[in-house]
Protein backbone atom coordinates (compact mmCIF):
# COMPACT_ATOMS: atom_id res chain seq x y z
CA UNK A 1 0.00 0.00 0.00
CA UNK A 2 1.34 3.25 -0.81
CA UNK A 3 1.87 5.82 2.08
CA UNK A 4 -1.01 8.24 2.29
CA UNK A 5 0.60 11.49 1.54
CA UNK A 6 -0.07 11.83 -1.61
CA UNK A 7 -2.11 15.26 -3.58
CA UNK A 8 -2.65 13.07 -6.58
CA UNK A 9 -5.59 11.50 -4.51
CA UNK A 10 -7.82 14.37 -4.54
CA UNK A 11 -8.63 14.22 -7.98
CA UNK A 12 -7.54 10.53 -8.81
CA UNK A 13 -11.35 9.96 -9.33
CA UNK A 14 -11.66 12.50 -11.83
CA UNK A 15 -10.54 11.94 -15.43
CA UNK A 16 -7.01 13.74 -15.49
CA UNK A 17 -5.85 15.33 -18.91
CA UNK A 18 -1.81 13.96 -19.61
CA UNK A 19 0.04 14.95 -22.08
CA UNK A 20 3.28 14.22 -23.83
CA UNK A 21 6.07 16.40 -25.39
CA UNK A 22 6.12 16.37 -28.97
CA UNK A 23 9.06 16.67 -31.13
CA UNK A 24 8.22 19.69 -33.17
CA UNK A 25 8.46 22.73 -32.16
CA UNK A 26 7.04 27.01 -32.83
CA UNK A 27 9.48 29.25 -34.19
CA UNK A 28 7.95 31.67 -31.87
CA UNK A 29 8.78 29.94 -28.67
CA UNK A 30 12.07 28.91 -28.90
CA UNK A 31 14.36 30.49 -26.36
CA UNK A 32 16.48 29.55 -23.07
CA UNK A 33 17.37 26.36 -25.27
CA UNK A 34 14.00 24.93 -25.22
CA UNK A 35 11.69 24.55 -28.14
CA UNK A 36 8.20 24.63 -27.55
CA UNK A 37 5.41 22.56 -29.27
CA UNK A 38 1.78 20.97 -29.18
CA UNK A 39 1.20 18.00 -26.42
CA UNK A 40 0.55 14.61 -27.42
CA UNK A 41 -2.11 12.07 -26.22
CA UNK A 42 -0.70 9.32 -24.61
CA UNK A 43 -2.37 6.06 -24.91
CA UNK A 44 -4.54 6.58 -21.68
CA UNK A 45 -5.99 10.21 -22.38
CA UNK A 46 -5.83 12.63 -25.19
CA UNK A 47 -3.89 16.24 -25.94
CA UNK A 48 -4.24 18.77 -23.87
CA UNK A 49 -5.98 21.91 -26.40
CA UNK A 50 -4.00 24.28 -28.24
CA UNK A 51 -3.64 26.56 -25.01
CA UNK A 52 -0.88 24.16 -23.65
CA UNK A 53 2.36 23.54 -25.18
CA UNK A 54 5.19 20.94 -24.29
CA UNK A 55 8.92 20.93 -24.00
CA UNK A 56 12.07 18.27 -22.99
CA UNK A 57 15.10 19.94 -21.05
CA UNK A 58 18.19 18.18 -20.29
CA UNK A 59 20.04 18.36 -16.97
CA UNK A 60 22.44 16.65 -15.18
CA UNK A 61 21.64 13.22 -14.71
CA UNK A 62 24.25 13.95 -11.50
CA UNK A 63 24.62 17.32 -10.32
CA UNK A 64 27.93 17.00 -9.10
CA UNK A 65 28.74 16.09 -12.42
CA UNK A 66 27.53 18.76 -14.56
CA UNK A 67 29.20 18.06 -17.75
CA UNK A 68 28.37 14.52 -17.57
CA UNK A 69 25.63 12.29 -18.76
CA UNK A 70 21.87 14.01 -19.16
CA UNK A 71 18.35 13.25 -18.54
CA UNK A 72 15.35 14.67 -19.94
CA UNK A 73 12.42 16.64 -17.71
CA UNK A 74 9.20 16.98 -19.21
CA UNK A 75 7.78 19.94 -19.37
CA UNK A 76 4.42 21.90 -19.95
CA UNK A 77 3.00 25.38 -20.20
CA UNK A 78 0.21 28.09 -20.80
CA UNK A 79 0.93 31.10 -21.33
CA UNK A 80 -0.22 34.77 -19.55
CA UNK A 81 -3.72 35.82 -20.98
CA UNK A 82 -2.92 39.31 -19.69
CA UNK A 83 -0.09 42.08 -20.65
CA UNK A 84 0.99 42.73 -17.42
CA UNK A 85 2.85 39.74 -16.82
CA UNK A 86 5.12 38.67 -13.70
CA UNK A 87 6.77 36.04 -15.27
CA UNK A 88 6.37 31.55 -15.05
CA UNK A 89 4.60 30.46 -11.80
CA UNK A 90 6.03 26.69 -11.38
CA UNK A 91 3.52 24.00 -9.83
CA UNK A 92 4.26 20.67 -8.03
CA UNK A 93 1.37 18.49 -7.26
CA UNK A 94 2.97 16.38 -4.81
CA UNK A 95 3.28 12.83 -4.09
CA UNK A 96 6.05 12.36 -4.46
CA UNK A 97 5.52 10.78 -8.34
CA UNK A 98 2.49 13.72 -9.09
CA UNK A 99 2.64 13.90 -12.94
CA UNK A 100 2.84 17.67 -13.48
CA UNK A 101 2.24 17.07 -17.26
CA UNK A 102 -1.09 15.51 -16.11
CA UNK A 103 -2.06 17.16 -13.50
CA UNK A 104 -1.38 20.68 -14.58
CA UNK A 105 -4.53 20.82 -17.42
CA UNK A 106 -6.83 20.17 -15.18
CA UNK A 107 -5.72 22.00 -12.01
CA UNK A 108 -5.58 25.16 -14.60
CA UNK A 109 -9.07 26.00 -13.74
CA UNK A 110 -8.94 26.39 -10.18
CA UNK A 111 -5.95 29.06 -10.98
CA UNK A 112 -7.14 30.39 -13.56
CA UNK A 113 -6.90 34.34 -12.47
CA UNK A 114 -3.16 33.72 -11.66
CA UNK A 115 -3.01 32.84 -15.49
CA UNK A 116 -3.72 36.98 -16.15
CA UNK A 117 0.06 37.22 -14.95
CA UNK A 118 1.52 34.04 -15.21
CA UNK A 119 2.80 31.73 -17.33
CA UNK A 120 1.52 28.38 -16.03
CA UNK A 121 4.22 25.89 -15.74
CA UNK A 122 5.02 22.47 -15.07
CA UNK A 123 6.74 19.16 -15.30
CA UNK A 124 7.31 15.59 -14.53
CA UNK A 125 9.93 15.53 -12.13
CA UNK A 126 13.26 13.36 -12.44
CA UNK A 127 11.95 9.62 -11.88
CA UNK A 128 8.50 10.43 -12.91
CA UNK A 129 6.04 9.94 -15.90
CA UNK A 130 7.55 11.16 -19.06
CA UNK A 131 10.86 12.29 -17.01
CA UNK A 132 12.82 9.02 -17.21
CA UNK A 133 9.70 7.43 -15.07
CA UNK A 134 10.17 4.24 -13.13
CA UNK A 135 7.49 1.16 -13.67
CA UNK A 136 8.58 -1.22 -10.49
CA UNK A 137 6.33 -3.86 -10.96
CA UNK A 138 4.01 -5.33 -14.04
CA UNK A 139 0.20 -5.09 -13.64
CA UNK A 140 -0.16 -8.92 -12.54
CA UNK A 141 2.64 -8.96 -10.09
CA UNK A 142 0.85 -5.41 -8.55
CA UNK A 143 -2.20 -6.99 -8.30
CA UNK A 144 -0.85 -9.86 -6.89
CA UNK A 145 0.52 -8.38 -4.30
CA UNK A 146 -3.01 -7.05 -3.18
CA UNK A 147 -3.04 -10.28 -1.31
CA UNK A 148 -0.02 -9.41 0.83
CA UNK A 149 -1.37 -8.59 4.30
CA UNK A 150 0.32 -5.14 5.46
CA UNK A 151 -0.82 -5.42 9.17
CA UNK A 152 0.65 -9.33 9.22
CA UNK A 153 -0.69 -11.29 12.37
CA UNK A 154 1.38 -14.03 12.29
CA UNK A 155 5.39 -15.22 11.17
CA UNK A 156 4.23 -16.73 7.96
CA UNK A 157 2.43 -13.38 7.08
CA UNK A 158 5.23 -11.17 8.14
CA UNK A 159 7.86 -12.63 6.15
CA UNK A 160 5.50 -12.37 3.09
CA UNK A 161 5.23 -8.94 3.97
CA UNK A 162 9.08 -8.14 4.10
CA UNK A 163 9.32 -10.53 0.81
CA UNK A 164 7.69 -8.56 -1.23
CA UNK A 165 8.74 -4.83 -0.08
CA UNK A 166 12.45 -6.30 -0.32
CA UNK A 167 10.74 -7.12 -4.06
CA UNK A 168 9.52 -4.38 -4.93
CA UNK A 169 12.62 -2.38 -4.43
CA UNK A 170 14.67 -5.37 -6.56
CA UNK A 171 12.60 -4.42 -9.13
CA UNK A 172 13.15 -0.32 -9.39
CA UNK A 173 16.75 -1.11 -8.96
CA UNK A 174 16.39 -3.20 -12.09
CA UNK A 175 14.05 -0.88 -14.46
CA UNK A 176 15.72 2.69 -13.18
CA UNK A 177 19.65 1.49 -13.12
CA UNK A 178 22.01 4.61 -11.56
CA UNK A 179 18.84 6.63 -11.97
CA UNK A 180 17.46 5.53 -8.72
CA UNK A 181 20.47 7.21 -6.90
CA UNK A 182 19.58 10.62 -8.36
CA UNK A 183 15.86 11.25 -8.11
CA UNK A 184 16.01 12.94 -4.41
CA UNK A 185 14.47 15.75 -3.60
CA UNK A 186 17.23 18.07 -3.39
CA UNK A 187 18.15 17.19 -7.38
CA UNK A 188 14.67 17.77 -8.25
CA UNK A 189 15.05 21.08 -6.28
CA UNK A 190 18.42 21.86 -8.65
CA UNK A 191 16.45 21.11 -11.46
CA UNK A 192 13.91 23.59 -10.52
CA UNK A 193 16.66 26.27 -10.81
CA UNK A 194 17.26 25.23 -14.45
CA UNK A 195 14.44 25.39 -14.88
CA UNK A 196 14.09 28.80 -14.17
CA UNK A 197 16.76 30.05 -15.82
CA UNK A 198 15.78 28.57 -19.01
CA UNK A 199 12.38 30.37 -18.46
CA UNK A 200 14.18 33.47 -18.34
CA UNK A 201 13.14 34.63 -14.56
CA UNK A 202 15.78 36.19 -12.24
CA UNK A 203 13.48 34.54 -9.18
CA UNK A 204 11.50 31.39 -9.00
CA UNK A 205 7.95 32.04 -8.59
CA UNK A 206 6.51 28.52 -7.28
CA UNK A 207 2.80 26.99 -6.09
CA UNK A 208 4.06 23.85 -3.95
CA UNK A 209 1.32 21.41 -2.67
CA UNK A 210 1.32 18.54 -0.60
CA UNK A 211 5.28 16.75 -1.01
CA UNK A 212 5.54 20.28 -3.10
CA UNK A 213 5.78 21.95 0.20
CA UNK A 214 8.65 19.80 1.07
CA UNK A 215 10.00 20.01 -2.41
CA UNK A 216 9.62 24.56 -2.40
CA UNK A 217 11.59 24.51 1.47
CA UNK A 218 14.84 22.52 0.09
CA UNK A 219 14.56 24.75 -3.18
CA UNK A 220 14.62 28.12 -0.96
CA UNK A 221 17.60 26.35 1.43
CA UNK A 222 19.37 25.91 -1.41
CA UNK A 223 18.62 28.93 -3.56
CA UNK A 224 17.47 31.27 -0.77
CA UNK A 225 18.22 34.42 -3.32
CA UNK A 226 16.28 33.19 -6.26
CA UNK A 227 13.12 33.00 -4.40
CA UNK A 228 10.53 34.97 -5.31
CA UNK A 229 6.42 34.21 -4.87
CA UNK A 230 6.28 31.21 -3.19
CA UNK A 231 3.18 29.83 -1.76
CA UNK A 232 3.29 25.74 0.20
CA UNK A 233 -0.18 24.89 0.10
CA UNK A 234 -1.19 21.54 2.40
CA UNK A 235 2.55 21.75 4.16
CA UNK A 236 4.58 18.27 5.08
CA UNK A 237 5.68 18.38 8.42
CA UNK A 238 9.89 19.25 7.46
CA UNK A 239 10.80 18.27 11.35
CA UNK A 240 9.21 14.70 11.61
CA UNK A 241 11.01 12.05 10.68
CA UNK A 242 10.02 8.62 9.33
CA UNK A 243 7.91 7.54 12.84
CA UNK A 244 6.74 10.80 13.25
CA UNK A 245 5.45 11.67 9.99
CA UNK A 246 3.81 8.34 10.19
CA UNK A 247 2.15 9.38 13.44
CA UNK A 248 1.26 12.61 12.11
CA UNK A 249 -0.28 11.08 9.04
CA UNK A 250 -2.55 8.27 11.97
CA UNK A 251 -3.59 11.81 13.79
CA UNK A 252 -4.63 13.63 10.63
CA UNK A 253 -6.69 10.80 9.12
CA UNK A 254 -8.57 9.67 12.17
CA UNK A 255 -8.86 13.38 12.87
CA UNK A 256 -10.58 13.77 9.48
CA UNK A 257 -12.54 10.41 10.21
CA UNK A 258 -13.84 11.64 13.17
CA UNK A 259 -15.14 14.71 11.32
CA UNK A 260 -16.64 12.38 8.46
CA UNK A 261 -18.37 10.78 11.74
CA UNK A 262 -19.98 13.76 13.37
CA UNK A 263 -21.27 15.14 9.94
CA UNK A 264 -23.68 11.94 10.02
CA UNK A 265 -24.35 12.03 13.64
CA UNK A 266 -22.35 9.25 14.99
CA UNK A 267 -20.32 9.72 18.00
CA UNK A 268 -16.71 9.45 16.75
CA UNK A 269 -15.68 6.62 19.23
CA UNK A 270 -18.66 4.72 18.56
CA UNK A 271 -18.08 5.13 14.96
CA UNK A 272 -14.60 4.70 14.94
CA UNK A 273 -14.88 1.07 16.63
CA UNK A 274 -17.53 -0.11 14.44
CA UNK A 275 -15.19 0.18 11.26
CA UNK A 276 -12.66 -0.91 13.00
CA UNK A 277 -14.29 -4.11 13.61
CA UNK A 278 -15.40 -4.12 9.91
CA UNK A 279 -11.68 -3.99 9.39
CA UNK A 280 -10.87 -7.05 11.44
CA UNK A 281 -13.83 -9.36 9.96
CA UNK A 282 -12.64 -8.51 6.24
CA UNK A 283 -9.12 -9.50 7.24
CA UNK A 284 -10.25 -12.39 8.46
CA UNK A 285 -12.59 -12.98 5.72
CA UNK A 286 -12.43 -10.79 2.17
CA UNK A 287 -15.33 -9.45 0.75
CA UNK A 288 -16.76 -10.62 -2.49
CA UNK A 289 -16.80 -7.97 -4.86
CA UNK A 290 -18.61 -7.50 -8.31
CA UNK A 291 -15.03 -7.64 -10.03
CA UNK A 292 -15.01 -11.60 -11.33
CA UNK A 293 -11.61 -12.95 -9.77
CA UNK A 294 -11.03 -10.27 -6.81
CA UNK A 295 -12.06 -9.58 -3.17
CA UNK A 296 -11.54 -7.08 -0.60
CA UNK A 297 -8.79 -7.34 1.80
CA UNK A 298 -8.25 -5.26 4.49
CA UNK A 299 -5.92 -3.80 2.99
CA UNK A 300 -7.51 -2.43 -0.12
CA UNK A 301 -10.83 -1.46 2.41
CA UNK A 302 -8.35 1.00 4.28
CA UNK A 303 -7.14 2.13 1.27
CA UNK A 304 -10.55 2.93 0.36
CA UNK A 305 -11.98 4.20 3.17
CA UNK A 306 -8.66 6.51 3.36
CA UNK A 307 -9.46 8.20 -0.39
CA UNK A 308 -12.61 9.90 0.16
CA UNK A 309 -11.01 11.43 3.51
CA UNK A 310 -9.05 14.25 1.28
CA UNK A 311 -12.20 16.26 0.54
CA UNK A 312 -14.97 16.85 2.36
CA UNK A 313 -17.20 16.74 -0.95
CA UNK A 314 -16.91 12.81 -1.53
CA UNK A 315 -17.76 11.89 2.08
CA UNK A 316 -21.11 10.07 0.93
CA UNK A 317 -19.66 7.97 -1.45
CA UNK A 318 -17.41 6.40 2.13
CA UNK A 319 -21.01 6.38 3.44
CA UNK A 320 -22.23 5.05 0.50
CA UNK A 321 -19.32 2.13 0.30
CA UNK A 322 -19.32 1.88 4.26
CA UNK A 323 -23.05 0.74 4.13
CA UNK A 324 -22.53 -1.59 1.33
CA UNK A 325 -19.52 -3.49 3.03
CA UNK A 326 -21.40 -4.04 6.28
CA UNK A 327 -24.09 -5.62 4.07
CA UNK A 328 -21.11 -7.80 2.36
CA UNK A 329 -20.32 -6.32 -0.15
CA UNK A 330 -17.01 -4.85 -1.12
CA UNK A 331 -17.45 -3.32 -3.98
CA UNK A 332 -17.62 -0.17 -3.22
CA UNK A 333 -14.32 0.00 -1.56
CA UNK A 334 -12.36 -1.58 -4.11
CA UNK A 335 -13.17 0.81 -6.43
CA UNK A 336 -12.14 3.44 -4.13
CA UNK A 337 -8.99 1.76 -3.47
CA UNK A 338 -8.44 1.38 -7.23
CA UNK A 339 -8.53 5.35 -7.90
CA UNK A 340 -6.15 5.82 -4.82
CA UNK A 341 -4.00 2.97 -6.56
CA UNK A 342 -4.21 4.34 -9.52
CA UNK A 343 -5.78 1.17 -11.31
CA UNK A 344 -7.84 1.57 -14.54
CA UNK A 345 -10.45 -0.30 -15.12
CA UNK A 346 -8.85 -2.60 -17.59
CA UNK A 347 -6.41 -3.83 -15.31
CA UNK A 348 -3.71 -1.10 -15.95
CA UNK A 349 -1.76 0.48 -13.36
CA UNK A 350 -0.26 3.83 -13.15
CA UNK A 351 3.14 4.33 -11.57
CA UNK A 352 2.67 7.21 -9.21
CA UNK A 353 3.27 4.78 -6.40
CA UNK A 354 6.28 3.46 -7.83
CA UNK A 355 7.88 6.84 -8.29
CA UNK A 356 7.00 7.91 -4.72
CA UNK A 357 8.98 5.28 -2.93
CA UNK A 358 11.91 5.43 -5.29
CA UNK A 359 12.04 9.53 -3.91
CA UNK A 360 11.19 9.10 -0.97
CA UNK A 361 13.59 6.27 0.19
CA UNK A 362 16.35 8.23 -1.38
CA UNK A 363 15.26 11.33 0.81
CA UNK A 364 14.75 8.93 4.05
CA UNK A 365 18.32 7.10 5.62
CA UNK A 366 15.93 5.96 8.09
CA UNK A 367 14.87 2.04 8.41
CA UNK A 368 13.04 1.06 11.16
CA UNK A 369 13.21 -2.40 12.12
CA UNK A 370 10.08 -4.97 12.63
CA UNK A 371 11.41 -5.60 15.91
CA UNK A 372 10.89 -1.69 16.64
CA UNK A 373 7.51 -1.30 14.92
CA UNK A 374 5.88 -3.59 17.06
CA UNK A 375 6.90 -1.69 20.06
CA UNK A 376 5.04 1.26 18.09
CA UNK A 377 2.41 -0.28 17.50
CA UNK A 378 0.52 0.15 20.39
CA UNK A 379 1.23 3.81 20.25
CA UNK A 380 -0.10 3.94 16.65
CA UNK A 381 -3.46 2.24 17.38
CA UNK A 382 -4.08 4.50 20.42
CA UNK A 383 -3.63 7.20 17.93
CA UNK A 384 -6.02 5.75 15.73
CA UNK A 385 -7.76 2.55 16.15
CA UNK A 386 -8.32 2.24 11.95
CA UNK A 387 -5.05 3.65 10.51
CA UNK A 388 -2.50 3.50 13.08
CA UNK A 389 -1.40 -0.37 12.58
CA UNK A 390 -1.17 0.77 8.62
CA UNK A 391 0.53 3.57 9.43
CA UNK A 392 3.21 1.64 11.93
CA UNK A 393 4.17 -1.28 10.00
CA UNK A 394 4.92 0.75 6.94
CA UNK A 395 7.83 2.67 8.73
CA UNK A 396 9.24 -0.79 8.61
CA UNK A 397 8.24 -2.39 5.28
CA UNK A 398 7.77 1.11 2.86
CA UNK A 399 11.83 1.21 2.67
CA UNK A 400 13.03 -2.35 3.85
CA UNK A 401 16.16 -3.69 1.59
CA UNK A 402 16.30 -0.78 0.04
CA UNK A 403 18.81 -0.88 -3.01
CA UNK A 404 20.33 2.73 -2.33
CA UNK A 405 20.95 4.33 0.78
CA UNK A 406 18.73 7.40 1.87
CA UNK A 407 20.18 10.68 2.26
CA UNK A 408 18.38 12.43 5.75
CA UNK A 409 16.51 11.90 8.57
CA UNK A 410 14.61 14.99 7.90
CA UNK A 411 14.71 17.58 5.53
CA UNK A 412 16.80 20.84 5.78
CA UNK A 413 14.59 24.29 4.76
CA UNK A 414 16.10 26.83 6.85
CA UNK A 415 16.37 29.89 4.16
CA UNK A 416 17.95 33.02 5.70
CA UNK A 417 17.62 36.12 3.41
CA UNK A 418 15.02 34.30 1.07
CA UNK A 419 12.01 36.80 0.52
CA UNK A 420 8.67 35.99 1.90
CA UNK A 421 7.26 32.55 1.48
CA UNK A 422 3.33 31.94 2.23
CA UNK A 423 2.90 28.94 4.57
CA UNK A 424 -0.81 27.49 4.24
CA UNK A 425 -2.32 25.21 6.61
CA UNK A 426 -5.40 23.76 7.06
CA UNK A 427 -6.75 22.62 9.91
CA UNK A 428 -8.51 19.67 9.01
CA UNK A 429 -5.86 18.29 6.40
CA UNK A 430 -5.70 14.37 7.16
CA UNK A 431 -2.91 13.74 5.13
CA UNK A 432 -0.30 16.88 5.93
CA UNK A 433 -1.81 17.67 9.32
CA UNK A 434 -2.08 21.36 10.00
CA UNK A 435 0.89 21.45 12.56
CA UNK A 436 3.03 20.79 9.85
CA UNK A 437 2.60 24.09 8.36
CA UNK A 438 3.63 25.99 11.44
CA UNK A 439 6.53 23.85 12.02
CA UNK A 440 8.00 24.80 7.88
CA UNK A 441 7.33 28.50 8.50
CA UNK A 442 9.03 28.11 11.63
CA UNK A 443 12.26 26.62 10.29
CA UNK A 444 12.37 28.91 7.07
CA UNK A 445 13.09 30.98 9.20
CA UNK A 446 12.35 34.65 10.64
CA UNK A 447 10.89 37.12 8.25
CA UNK A 448 10.71 33.86 5.52
CA UNK A 449 8.24 31.88 6.68
CA UNK A 450 4.61 33.90 6.70
CA UNK A 451 1.70 31.62 7.90
CA UNK A 452 -1.91 31.78 7.10
CA UNK A 453 -4.13 29.50 8.30
CA UNK A 454 -7.70 27.85 7.15
CA UNK A 455 -10.37 25.92 9.51
CA UNK A 456 -11.51 23.71 7.06
CA UNK A 457 -11.75 20.19 5.90
CA UNK A 458 -9.83 18.13 3.07
CA UNK A 459 -6.16 18.20 1.99
CA UNK A 460 -5.13 21.79 0.72
CA UNK A 461 -6.88 24.87 1.09
CA UNK A 462 -6.46 26.92 -2.00
CA UNK A 463 -9.59 26.68 -4.31
CA UNK A 464 -11.45 24.47 -1.31
CA UNK A 465 -14.34 26.85 -0.93
CA UNK A 466 -12.58 29.58 0.78
CA UNK A 467 -12.67 33.01 -0.66
CA UNK A 468 -10.68 34.73 2.44
CA UNK A 469 -7.68 31.43 1.68
CA UNK A 470 -8.06 32.61 -2.32
CA UNK A 471 -7.65 36.11 -2.27
CA UNK A 472 -5.18 36.18 0.11
CA UNK A 473 -3.01 33.50 -1.76
CA UNK A 474 -4.07 35.62 -4.97
CA UNK A 475 -2.79 38.76 -3.31
CA UNK A 476 0.37 37.70 -2.86
CA UNK A 477 1.44 35.82 -5.93
CA UNK A 478 -0.27 38.85 -8.19
CA UNK A 479 0.39 41.48 -6.46
CA UNK A 480 3.27 40.96 -3.82
CA UNK A 481 0.74 41.79 -0.64
CA UNK A 482 2.26 39.74 2.12
CA UNK A 483 -0.23 39.11 4.74
CA UNK A 484 0.43 39.33 8.42
CA UNK A 485 2.14 36.37 9.77
CA UNK A 486 -0.63 34.00 11.41
CA UNK A 487 -3.68 35.16 9.53
CA UNK A 488 -6.59 32.96 10.23
CA UNK A 489 -9.49 32.37 7.93
CA UNK A 490 -12.48 30.65 9.16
Amino acid sequence: MSRFVRWTAVAVASALLAAGCSGGSSDDDKGGGLSWGRCKATTDAPAPSSDWQCATLKVPLDWSKPDGETIGLALIRAKARGDDRVGSLLFNFGGPGASGLSMMPSYAPTVSRLRERYDLVSWDPRGVGASEGVRCRGDKEIQAAESVDVTPDTPAEEKAYFQDAAGFGKGCRKDAGKLMAHVSTADSARDMDRIREVLGDDRMHYFGISYGTELGGTYAHLFPKNVGRMTLDAVVDPGADTVGHAQNQARGFQRALNGYLESTGQDPQAGTRKIADLLRRIDARPLPTATPGRKLTQTLAVTGLTLPLYNKESWPTLTSALDAAERGDGSELLTLADGYNDRAPSGHYGTTTHSQRVISCLDDRQRPTAARTKELLPEFEKISPVFGTFLGWDTAGWCHDWPVPGQHDTPEVSAPGAAPVLVVGNTGDPATPYEGARKMADELGKGVGVMLTWRGEGHGAYGSGSDCVDSTVDAYLLDGSVPKDGKVCS
